[in-house]
């Protein structure tokens, strides 16, 4: 298994540094969007900020890391890269409802109704493609 990113250094350039600092943030603001918006995956991004965070900013990797509700994912995923099939259930529950709140809001309007269908099936399948483990 390779070395957690938790210990990983931060790039030398500061241009890298900064790119990834946005690409976590932007990835962080998604993250946060996930949590309402259907069809949109919390955790791919939640995953991605902080592999960003953690070559661009250590200190908002530890915040991450710290965090009352990403904190024990991220963990667990440095750890073991992989979810709990509990998480991937929530994760994929959760979008299947808000799809289908959302689609059921948008009758007769059949193009945005198979955006949100599209959307989602891509958000269930990211997630469904991460390793599952026992616990």
């Amino acid at each position: 298994m390779s070395t957690p990113t938790a210990t990983a250094h931060p790039h030398r350039s500061r241009w890298v540094r900064g790119l990834l600092w946005l690409g976590g943030t932007v990835s962080l603001a998604l993250a946060a969007l996930g949590v309402v918006l259907p069809g949109l995956p919390t955790t791919p991004f939640v995953l991605l900020a902080a592999a960003c965070y953690a070559k661009a900013s250590p200190r908002l990797h530890r915040w991450m890391l710290n965090h009352r509700w990403m904190g024990p994912m991220l963990r667990d995923w440095e750890r073991d890269r992989s979810l709990t099939r509990r998480s991937k259930t929530i994760a994929v529950g959760s979008m299947l409802l808000m799809v289908s709140v959302s689609a059921w809001g948008f009758q007769g309007r059949l193009a945005v109704q198979l955006v949100l269908l599209a959307t989602a099936a891509v958000g269930a399948w990211v997630v469904l493609r991460i390793p599952t483990r026992r616990k």
